[in-house]
């Protein structure tokens, strides 16, 4: 079994997804960043783009308008102006 971290998205409105990912990949202000379990602590801006969550052998992704990744070693959170489901 892979390991995986916690991963909440939530927009002003509403939460948009909360469960577990083996990877998350964000549009961060300097450029694009990946975030692997037991990640060290990292705050940063988001760009406008696309968040992808990789699930065992899917891929869901996310369009954010903007806004903050927080990191924690077990737990990740989007907090976006505004994000909706890609698909």
């Amino acid at each position: 079994m892979a390991m995986t971290t916690h991963v909440d998205i939530v927009s002003a409105e509403e939460e948009i997804f909360s469960g577990t990912a083996e990877m998350v990949y964000a549009p961060a202000q300097m450029g694009e960043v990946g975030i692997a379990p037991r990640h060290t602590q990292m705050i940063t801006r988001l760009k406008p783009g696309e968040v992808r969550l990789q699930t065992g052998d899917e891929i869901q992704s996310f369009y954010v308008s903007g806004g903050i990744l927080e990191v924690q070693p077990h737990v990740v959170t989007v907090l976006a102006d505004t994000a909706i489901r890609a698909n």
